[in-house]
């Protein structure tokens, strides 16, 4: 991937207003645990939508640039050791005034810690205690390691995905770790911090990304249980067997999509293809003719570059678009106009915050800042001397 410097929409620069002061959940305090993957994009939607959010990391890592320039944005960021009871002292005070806690331990993990649902609940009983795990805190497998490969593995999603006569084919880290993991955590703990601003009583999120997984498979599960689907893989509507839903390579190598499911985008495809009137396509559905329809659709579409079929289906409607990658998706005239990327300082392409919020606009995002710069200033926040900090400071137990 090559920077898009050239790509930045106005008014979306990483260096534009700072977060804070906006967003929906202005006003929210969260204490987020340092962890890797889904924990932190939890907090960085979090973030994006106005929280205040205080990451805690480890002493050896401060004064270091975040490892993760996107998923530590918005952030303040303290180093406290964990393993120490006055690093653990210093979170709980942090945790006496959140609303909200982020961890992404191995169940059983903050309990020994000290720093479990039961003393956190305890002093601060409006808590929402958000814990994100890959099998969840109880079950067979819930100490065992994994990662988002081996969740959507046993969740059943990852059969589905792939060729008919080929491997499982891993859709990168999306299902698991983001959707069905960090995601699930934010929602979650947005539900929670309802409930607890209701009720005065806070509680646990239990957010696994197995259950994730599971749960964004409500709809074509329903469709296996009214016969619209089968469980073999590279069979179905929408998992590359039907032609009108795959994508096909051009004759420059790169490919286009083709989402054309409804008739009327069905007929206007075929128009725009020259294939009007070809009895191989008369009948849509005809899941016999699949396999030569997308024989002849392929053949088609290697006749002409990846730009002259965008520019050939380009205000029509047919649900057909090109494959873009990341460079070429900051670039987009549609997603440069609703700045849905922002273009960093050194060029490369970040996500914008979603959703919209109308009423209450989401801030811009801050970047990420160097590991335990917020330190001083946080403990400070949370009722803790100059001379208090400079003691834990000379004892390791802050950065």
């Amino acid at each position: 991937m090559t920077p898009a410097a050239d790509a930045a929409p106005a008014g979306r620069s990483v260096t534009g207003p700072s977060g804070g002061g906006g967003g929906p959940l202005a006003g929210v305090r969260i204490v987020e645990l340092g962890g890797i993957g889904p924990g932190p994009f939890a907090g960085m939607i979090l973030a994006d939508l106005g929280a205040d959010v205080v990451r805690v990391d480890r002493p050896a890592e401060h004064g270091s640039p975040s490892r993760h320039p996107i998923l530590h944005r918005g952030r303040r960021s303290v180093t406290a050791d964990l393993k120490d009871p006055r690093g653990v002292g210093l979170v709980g005070k942090l945790i006496d005034g959140a609303d909200a806690l982020i961890e992404g331990f191995r169940p059983g993990v903050t309990e020994r810690l000290g720093l479990g649902p039961g003393p956190c609940l305890e002093r601060n009983p409006r808590l929402v205690y958000g814990r994100m795990t890959g099998w969840g805190q109880d079950g067979p497998l819930a100490q065992a390691p994994g990662h988002d490969i081996n969740y959507i593995a046993v969740a059943g999603a990852l059969a589905q995905i792939g060729p008919a006569d080929g491997d499982p084919v891993v859709p990168l880290n999306l299902f698991g770790d983001m959707g069905g993991g960090g995601l699930l955590l934010a929602l979650g703990i947005s539900a929670a911090l309802y409930s607890a601003r209701a009720t005065g009583r806070g509680q646990v999120v239990d957010a696994a990304m197995t259950d994730g997984t599971a749960i964004q498979l409500a709809l074509l599960q329903g469709l296996l249980r009214t016969g619209q689907w089968t469980e073999g893989r590279g069979s179905n509507l929408f998992d590359g067997a039907a032609p009108f839903y795959r994508t096909y390579r051009c004759a420059d190598g790169l490919h286009m999509a083709v989402g054309c499911v409804e008739r009327q985008f069905y007929a206007e495809t075929l128009r725009v293809l020259g294939l009007t009137g070809d009895p191989l396509f008369a009948r849509q559905h005809d899941r016999g003719a699949w396999p030569a329809m997308a024989a002849k659709l392929a053949e088609v579409f290697a006749g002409r570059t990846r730009d002259d079929w965008t520019a050939r289906f380009d205000g029509t409607e047919t649900c057909v678009t090109p494959v873009l990658d990341w460079t070429e998706a900051a670039r987009h005239p549609h997603n440069a106009g609703r700045g849905t990327y922002r273009i960093t300082p050194d060029g490369y392409p970040e996500p914008g915050t979603a959703p919209r919020f109308l009423g209450t606009p989401s801030p811009e995002p801050r970047p990420a800042v160097v590991t335990g710069s917020d330190t001083d200033a946080v403990l400070r926040q949370a009722g803790i001397g100059a001379d208090e900090v400079a003691a834990l400071r000379s004892a390791g137990v802050i950065g």
